[in-house]
């Protein structure tokens, strides 16, 4: 069927090239960048499978990368592709003389994030890392909960994202060793660390803990994460596969009280439905999966409040990225942080490894 999203046409629109239509360029992609009236879905690299104009009829289906970057038009190219060929690609793309839009994790080491940076710079280009998670609605609400500063001054945070997936993942580029960005770290780690550095910045020190639990694994299926403050939280990101039973996502405790909160942003569940961005229920987390503040007075009389969480938006990061390009509005995304990620990602400052199974 046919996506028809009713979007203003501008005339000034960035054209918009996908390097892929798999689940990502379907589901993360695609749908924004037409719902977005500052962006115009010009183009798809589709080598096999043509599927992109069963949903947008007037898109260009280019049997191949070159072909794409070859495209005058294009102005952004969306990087979204396996982790493996993310700085390969990207590289391309500056090259062509294009931005870029470019998927998590943006590269495997420190050395690939200050080359791709340094590029975009030399050529004039602008490279953007695509962060999603920062505009779920559960984070939204930790954000607005650290922000307010109800807790007092914290003294920990424990970021989870927990799954149960025993069946080895079908992507290759995720279960092979030997291929960079393998491995649960690199999944969901840069969102987990995304998120924590957004709200507290540059740690002191990092503890990293991997391990595989799944038979036959031969990539991390589980990661611990330690960020340490010197004057701020222990903040403790966590992820595994073999979760059958999830902890709350985010739990902060300060001095005045504590706050938890499930992870229940509905965007996924809401895009592989069908469900468009510009859909009035889109993004709104059911009211029974409010947050729980707990407060504690001087007395030691305990309140508790729920708090609902706000609207959760992937439209924003679009938004963001058409503010920096038209109007030169700063990124929120920095290279700075994005060099503090992969430090903590492949330069912990100790590192302890489970045997495997």
């Amino acid at each position: 069927m046919a996506i028809r999203l009713p979007s203003l046409i501008m005339t000034n629109a960035i054209q918009t090239g996908l390097l892929a239509y798999g689940m990502s360029g379907q589901v993360f992609q695609a749908p924004f960048v037409a719902a977005h009236p500052g962006f115009a879905l010009r183009a798809v690299a589709e080598r096999t499978r043509k599927q992109a104009r069963q949903h947008y009829p007037d898109i260009i289906s280019y049997d191949s990368v070159a072909e794409l970057l070859g495209d005058t038009a294009i102005e952004l190219v969306i990087v979204n592709t396996p982790n493996d060929t993310h700085v390969a690609l990207a590289r391309q793309a500056l090259q062509a003389g294009k931005h870029v839009l470019l998927e998590k994790p943006v590269a495997t080491s420190v050395a690939e994030v200050q080359e791709l940076w340094q590029l975009a710079r030399s050529v004039n280009r602008r490279i953007f890392a695509y962060q999603n998670r920062r505009y779920d609605s559960d984070f939204q609400l930790v954000q607005q909960v650290v922000a307010g500063g109800q807790l007092g001054p914290l003294a920990e945070a424990t970021f989870r994202f927990d799954r149960y997936k025993l069946a080895l993942n079908h992507k290759r580029f995720k279960e092979t060793p030997a291929l960079p960005g393998s491995g649960l770290l690199f999944d969901l780690g840069p969102h987990l660390l995304d998120q924590a550095l957004s709200l507290f910045g540059r740690p002191a020190r990092v503890r990293r803990t991997l391990g595989r639990f799944r038979p036959g694994s031969q990539v991390d299926d589980y990661f611990q994460l330690q960020l340490l403050y010197p004057h701020g939280p222990v903040v403790t990101l966590v992820s595994g596969l073999v979760i059958a039973q999830p902890l709350p996502a985010y739990v902060l405790h300060g001095t005045l009280g504590s706050f938890r909160k499930t992870r229940a942003d509905v965007q996924e569940a809401q895009l592989l439905q069908g469900l468009t961005p510009l859909d009035a229920a889109y993004g709104l987390e059911p009211a029974s999966e409010a947050g729980l503040l707990t407060l504690v007075a001087a007395d030691g009389q305990q309140t508790q409040q729920p708090l609902p969480a706000p609207k959760g938006d992937y439209l924003q990061l679009f938004e963001a990225v058409y503010q920096s390009l038209r109007r030169g509005a700063p990124y929120p995304i920095s290279e700075e942080q994005l060099v503090w990620q992969l430090q903590a990602l492949t330069e912990p400052d100790e590192h302890w490894e489970m045997p495997a199974n």
